[in-house]
């Protein structure tokens, strides 16, 4: 990665683990596609719920050098993770999947559909 990570953290104190735990995932996917520019992550905490735990979102930008990607696990039933770690497993899931797609795109491995004649 040419710009260090960031690592933002918001509604919720900062902890050493869990970023040694992001930066960690961001390794990894450093290691898998190597032309990362940049990584910035941002960790959330709701606290409307107040008859369970708090609900953390992820979210993940990636910037390559044709493109950006954002991975946000925010999920529309609004079933948010109240587990901090299981939310970072998915959303680096979630980013590993759309680095391998990007990655078989720039390879050229992704068939394009021609025109097809009647």
């Amino acid at each position: 990665m040419q710009i260090p990570l960031q690592i933002t953290f918001r509604g919720i104190p900062h902890s050493d683990a869990v970023e040694a735990k992001i930066r960690e995932k961001t390794d990894k996917l450093d290691r898998f596609y190597s032309h990362i520019m940049s990584c910035r992550v941002a960790v959330e905490s709701e606290h409307q719920h107040h008859h369970q735990g708090n609900q953390y979102h992820i979210r993940i930008d990636i910037t390559t050098p044709n493109k950006e990607l954002v991975i946000s696990k925010e999920h529309y039933d609004k079933q948010g993770h109240e587990d901090i770690y299981v939310a970072i497993r998915d959303a680096f899931n979630a980013a590993t999947r759309q680095l391998e797609d990007y990655a078989r795109v720039q390879r050229g491995d992704v068939k394009t559909h021609g025109s097809q004649s009647i």
